[in-house]
């Protein structure tokens, strides 16, 4: 394998200038390491949660769960076996299914324990989405949805009372505390060496009960993705989480952790470029969702960089981001018209693209603002004729009006004899003015982590555990494969809450459950915003 730089350019060999003790170690405050350090600190152990930026990172709104009291109380019912076999079926078994029955078990438990302890306190409650209607054969959806509200009608961000409730248990938060390596003696992790970078001194971590990894995956480090997932440079011209560089899973590694050995990721299609971006020219790095648009999801008429129709544009967010990384330029244009707030509602987007709450557009004036907003910022342009939309794209002007002729014509035939789009989606381009942008994809996260085993245990070439390291959130791999399954709303965000409860369960009790599945061969043994709340507000539903 090799041994991997440090990813912040860290000399590992430095000698630290103390050493502090706690029994539980997590590393990132975010949707897994908070969960963490809530969870070692309810079972009576000293927790220490450590961050490099200034803030938590965003707490994601949006929660999956099979059984929540949510679902309960509106009556929401959901196969377990069903939905587990439709996420292993979606990444083609290419995960340890074992963990997705991990996650269904107690993702129910893991939202309840949110609702009781950060919500209710504040007035807020957990709302049950019931709708996960879809009409393509092509997939199946499932209403796993649990939104954070007060009001039934808009969101509650929740970042500051998690926050609180840290403060208020004794957890010790440390902020601009950067991870430099894992100490491990012997076959056992004892503690990490870390870097004050308000102070500019280095300094030991001692953890007598373990250590937690949840730094949120590798989206942000270049070299990496250029190592495990090349094609995302490409695909990508946005990375929507620049704190995560990878600093766990290298870490891990660097002391015998195996990891996912092929990549996975979470990419929307809203990436608004400037006419003539190349992709390898653009990789803009943003905690705020610069450039993003909401209707970038949405399945209007999108073209190649020739001006050619390519894919069906009812896909799953990251699809039409995969189809054209087999296109010229990995770039492509969406084209509407002037009516195209009218058909957003009848559409009926699942996620937070959905028109109205639980999305984040609550009408179509938001929709539109969102839109000209762009068109202010040069990303979206009008033109009075299709020719002129052509021209200011950089499109072959022949070539797209064959393209929008021929959606028009699919309107009209309530058909789509070419790539099979639900006609109900399929919207006339009609109504001057007409609008065009040149879209790519947006990297949210990086899946691909360490694989774990079921107590959320680290595991080395030989699939043990390794003592004391434990994994969660998008730093714990095994979980998803390839692309992300929009048709399950919240599961990343639900996982990475659920995985981290369980973490930090299991490393502060040690109890872990004895059951078979953990054992891979024979010869293994069976075992929001203020100054402390990231300012990020985007598609917090995953």
């Amino acid at each position: 394998m090799g041994y991997l730089k440090n990813v912040d350019g860290y000399n590992e060999d430095i000698k630290p200038v103390r050493t502090d003790t706690t029994e539980v170690l997590v590393i990132g405050a975010g949707n897994a390491g908070m969960m963490a350090s809530a969870a070692a600190n309810e079972q009576g152990a000293k927790v220490t949660l450590i961050e490099k930026e200034k803030t938590i990172n965003l707490m994601r709104v949006g929660l999956a769960s099979v059984d929540s009291n949510a679902q309960k109380r509106a009556g929401t019912v959901i196969d377990k076996r069903e939905l587990v076999e439709s996420l292993a079926s979606f990444a083609q078994h290419n995960v340890d299914e074992r963990l997705l029955n991990t996650w269904a078990d107690n993702s129910g438990e893991t939202v309840n324990w949110l609702e009781d302890n950060i919500l209710k306190p504040h007035g807020a409650h957990l709302k049950s989405e019931p709708d996960a209607m879809i009409t393509s054969k092509a997939y199946q959806a499932f209403p796993t949805e649990n939104d954070p509200t007060k009001d039934d009608k808009s969101f509650a961000q929740y970042g500051n009372w998690f926050l609180d409730y840290q403060k208020s248990h004794n957890i010790d938060l440390r902020f601009e505390t950067s991870l430099v390596k894992l100490i491990k003696e012997n076959d056992t992790v004892t503690g990490v060496i870390v870097k004050d970078l308000a102070k500019d001194e280095f300094y030991q971590i001692n953890a007598t009960k373990g250590v937690v990894i949840a730094t949120g995956g590798y989206s942000a480090n270049k070299d990496l993705l250029q190592k495990w997932d090349p094609l995302a440079l490409k695909k990508n011209v946005y990375n929507d989480s620049p704190r995560s560089n990878g600093a766990g899973i290298t870490s891990a590694m660097n002391i015998g952790a195996i990891k996912d050995e092929e990549p996975a990721e979470t990419i929307f299609d809203r990436g608004l470029v400037p006419v003539g971006t190349k992709t390898e020219d653009m990789y803009y790095q943003t905690s705020t969702y610069d450039h993003w648009l909401w209707i970038g999801s949405y399945p209007f008429l999108k073209v190649n960089l020739r001006g050619e129709r390519f894919s069906n544009e009812s896909v799953p967010y990251q699809f039409i981001v995969n189809a054209a990384s087999k296109e010229p330029g990995y770039l492509y244009a969406m084209i509407w018209d002037d009516n195209y707030s009218n058909y957003l509602e009848k559409i009926h987007m699942l996620g937070c693209a959905r028109f109205g709450f639980p999305g984040y557009m609550k009408d179509k004036e938001a929709f539109i603002a969102d839109t000209e907003q762009h068109i202010k910022d040069g990303l979206v342009v009008k033109a009075d004729t299709i020719e002129e939309l052509a021209d200011k794209l950089h499109l072959p002007v022949e070539s797209l009006k064959k393209s929008v002729e021929k959606n028009n014509q699919q309107v009209i035939a309530h058909k789509d004899d070419e790539f099979g789009k639900e006609a109900y989606r399929i919207t006339p381009i009609e109504k001057g003015p007409f609008y065009g942008c040149i879209l790519g994809g947006r990297i949210l996260c990086t899946f691909d982590g360490l694989r774990i085993n079921t107590n959320m245990e680290v595991l080395d070439e030989n699939y043990n555990p390794i003592k004391h390291l434990y994994a969660a959130g998008n730093d714990a791999g095994g979980f998803f494969w390839g692309s992300y399954n929009d048709r399950v709303p919240g599961l990343a965000a639900s996982h990475a809450q659920t995985f981290g409860r369980l973490a930090g369960k299991n490393v502060a009790t040690g109890n872990h459950p004895k059951t078979t599945e953990n054992s891979i061969n024979d010869n293994i043994p069976v075992v929001e915003v203020d100054d402390q709340t990231d300012a990020s507000s985007g598609a917090s539903q995953l």
